[in-house]
């Protein structure tokens, strides 16, 4: 099961950061998810995946997917491996921003 998290550059939260720095509010998410999850056991490796609504993923994610994908495409012999990996993030980050759309309608019941 995965665990991203979509971060939306423009939000109050991540607006200075984003503002400085291109991924900015990605890195800032996902240290957010390290703090979150700082109990965890230390039975494994922890890596926190963090995407911005426009695009960047934080340096870590971005690393261990590509290295992941790499691993897919050498195993299955399938080079297309690494680009369906990075799809599913990119439908996850589509779907956020559906959620965000959505949510920013104003419901014409509200206005009567």
């Amino acid at each position: 099961m995965w665990d991203v998290t979509v971060s939306c550059t423009t939000a109050d939260s991540y607006l200075e950061a984003s503002s400085r720095e291109a991924g900015a509010a990605a890195e800032l998410a996902a240290s957010h998810k390290v703090a979150k999850y700082a109990g965890l056991s230390s039975q494994g490796d922890f890596v926190p995946i963090a995407v911005e609504s426009h695009g960047p993923i934080n340096t870590d994610a971005l690393q261990l997917l590509s290295e992941l994908g790499r691993r897919l495409a050498e195993t299955t012999g399938d080079v297309r491996a690494s680009s369906f990996l990075f799809q599913r993030i990119s439908v996850a980050v589509q779907r956020f921003t559906s959620v965000l759309l959505h949510d920013g309608f104003i419901d014409d019941d509200r206005l009567q």
